[in-house]
């Protein structure tokens, strides 16, 4: 299966369920209810034949992989009730790394919904994570530094957790969950428009809320009456928007990641009722949501204007799965046909695409292969191998055949 979309130049724009690898990634997901250079395109030969190959399994609903570049060769999984399981050549360490389960609200898309390590790590010894909890009767969504134990590197000091942000949550889905560092040092945080069906608070679209939107801040320094410094070149830092604010118009950010060398943004967006999008996240971008649902009015349902909003670069609608998990760019060596492309999948259908830019500005998808698994997200190594990690327990590589 093969699609193309080609992005016109300067042009700007932009409940339901799944399966529980896999039916509460399901609700997880959906709520149940730049200026760098492109990639060139893989070339030469027949593409092998690709495949999963596990390479770890005993987890409980995974959801985020990281590969920090330590030298360990340790990988690290975040299981949704609320630890972070470390394996090392394909066995799991017994004790997790970390467990703030009785900090956590696991329930649908809510739980530990994300991990990343400082970009100095294990000099600073330190990381961040991403979860909900509840507070009295309200819904916080939470990001937190911890430290690793000084005595043993495969073990967090469950003491240390130094808040940074919390964000007051109006319903029970939509939590987005990813974040990341940027190539340049700061962390970027995606945030979903808070839930419900069809973004009713309209957050995606409002500059005066954190919600439906990604988030970059400075961690390693503090402004008054924060925990975090905003940066000065932040779009909104002088004033229009919350300062916080990197990017918006975004319904459920499920999975971003930075393009090794290129440092662009790809971000999966999870859709309403009909289309799954692919994003180039940009500094002050509108990506549309709630006036639009991948490159379509949804708000109105025809004759929206499109005035700002910045279009997705692929989409697909519901006939080929309906909960898009972004990915990463292929930056390995062992499968060169996959040189510089896109890679991602489908939580729904368990499809695998790529998405090869050539020439500039064209998009084409060609689907890989049909994983038949409840993809909850991916993940890239120190060589960059990719990853998939299933929610019904276990974690598989891309491999040629």
């Amino acid at each position: 299966m093969v699609s193309v979309w080609t992005r016109i130049p300067g042009m700007k724009q932009g409940q339901r369920s799944i399966s529980l690898g896999t039916l509460l990634l399901a609700c997880f997901l959906t709520g149940c209810s730049s200026s760098n250079s492109p990639t060139p395109p893989p070339s030469g030969g027949p593409p092998p034949t690709l495949s999963l190959t596990p390479v770890v399994s005993g987890l409980s609903n995974p959801v985020d992989f990281q590969a920090p570049d330590d030298g360990s060769g340790r990988y690290f999984v975040v299981e949704q009730a609320g630890r972070v399981r470390i394996f090392v050549n394909g066995a799991l360490v017994a004790t997790p790394f970390l467990d703030i389960a009785s900090k956590v609200n696991f329930s649908g898309e809510m739980g530990f919904l994300g991990l990343a390590f400082h970009p100095q790590f294990p000099q600073k010894n330190l990381f961040y994570v991403h979860y909900d909890r509840l507070v009295g009767a309200q819904v916080q969504s939470v990001i937190a530094e911890y430290q690793v134990s000084a005595s043993d590197s495969n073990q967090a000091n469950s003491a240390s957790e130094r808040i940074l942000l919390t964000v007051d949550q109006p319903f029970g889905n939509h939590k987005g969950g990813q974040i990341a560092f940027g190539p340049d040092g700061f962390l970027y945080i995606a945030l979903g428009d808070g839930g419900s069906g069809g973004d009713p608070l309209g957050n995606g679209q409002n500059l005066q809320t954190l919600l439906g939107k990604v988030l970059r801040i400075d961690v390693d320094h503090i402004d008054a009456g924060l925990q975090y410094a905003i940066p000065s070149t932040n779009p909104f830092a002088g004033g229009g928007g919350r300062g916080e604010i990197w990017a918006y118009g975004l319904r459920n950010p499920f999975r971003f990641s930075f393009e090794r060398g290129s440092g662009r943004l790809f971000c999966g967006d999870v859709g309403q009722d009909k289309y799954e999008e692919i994003d180039i996240l940009q500094s002050g971008g509108n990506f549309g949501w709630n006036v639009m649902e991948g490159m379509h009015c949804y708000n109105p349902a025809s004759g929206c204007s499109m005035a700002g909003l910045i279009l997705p670069i692929a989409e697909y609608d519901h006939s080929e799965g309906d909960a898009v998990i972004g990915g990463y760019v292929y930056k390995g060596t062992a499968i060169s046909s996959l040189a510089g492309a896109y890679i991602f999948s489908d939580n729904g259908s368990g499809t695998i695409w790529k998405l090869v830019e050539s020439p500039p500005g064209t998009w084409t998808r060609t689907m890989l292969l049909s994983s038949n698994r409840g993809i909850s997200s991916l993940g890239q190594d120190v060589a960059g191998e990719i990853y998939f990690v299933d929610y019904g327990g276990s974690v598989l590589k891309l491999t040629a055949q």
